[in-house]
């Protein structure tokens, strides 16, 4: 075999290694781009939301599917069900676990981006109960939960309620303690778990510098669907409260 046969030899086995590994490269380009413009699939965490998402610990947890979409050209809406960043309030204890090799990590980055690997954000879902300008309260002789005044028909929570929520300074009309009133910042949401007496939610964290609500901006998209396990697959309700 001449030299000439040698090198056109080489060149062909370098690009039957390499064709693989950039048609990978551009997969993962085309779905860090899906995810970053349209939408992308996310696990429950917990439990928080039942019985509209399943999760639990060491269990088979919901998988659901988010889009950006709609919030392109209308801000979230009561009754919508989100996925958004923590605030920083939010975020004690949550820890996104990084490789210190600069290579490894910035694999492990591109595939959070692309919705194959675990964020770098403390991702959680909640539905939306007030909006900016709206004041929410659940005080002693309420009958539910009040925005502007008003009692809500949550149809959509989990019944009987997962823990004892009628105990001194709390009813289950108001799914715990009593809290409010808050008038929601404008660009902001008031947000809780359909399981509402086992949701660290708006609730939480009234003491922080945004009352407990969740700015606008944090918001990651709106959950559309279910896709897995296969037999909890559907569409999800929102169900204006």
């Amino acid at each position: 075999m001449n030299r000439t046969s040698r090198r056109s030899k080489s060149r062909r086995n370098r690009s039957l290694v390499t064709r693989p590994a950039g048609v990978v490269a551009a997969a993962i380009v085309l779905i860090a781009l899906f995810s970053a413009l349209i939408g992308r699939a996310y696990v429950v965490p917990s439990g928080s939301m039942e019985p509209t998402f399943h999760g639990c610990a060491g269990c088979d947890n919901d998988r659901i599917m988010a889009q950006k979409l709609t919030y392109y050209f209308s801000a979230p809406q009561p009754g919508d069900v989100v996925v958004f960043a923590g605030p920083p309030a939010w975020n004690v204890g949550f820890e996104s676990r990084r490789s210190t090799n600069v290579v490894v990590r910035g694999v492990q980055n591109l595939l959070a981006a692309a919705g194959l690997g675990a964020s770098t954000e403390n991702i959680l879902t909640k539905r939306v109960i007030a909006t900016g300008g709206q004041t929410v309260s659940c005080r002693a002789g309420d009958p539910a939960i009040m925005v502007d005044g008003q009692p809500l028909v949550e149809d959509y929570l989990l019944d009987p309620p997962e823990t004892d929520a009628d105990f001194p300074g709390s009813s289950r009309a108001c799914g715990g303690e009593f809290f409010g009133p808050v008038q929601v910042p404008e660009d902001s949401l008031w947000v809780m778990g359909d399981n509402r007496t086992a949701s660290a939610d708006s609730r939480a964290h009234l003491g922080d510098i945004h009352q407990g609500t969740v700015p606008v901006d944090n918001v990651r998209g709106k959950v559309e669907f279910i896709i897995s396990p296969p037999q909890r697959m559907g569409r999800v309700d929102h169900a204006q409260p």
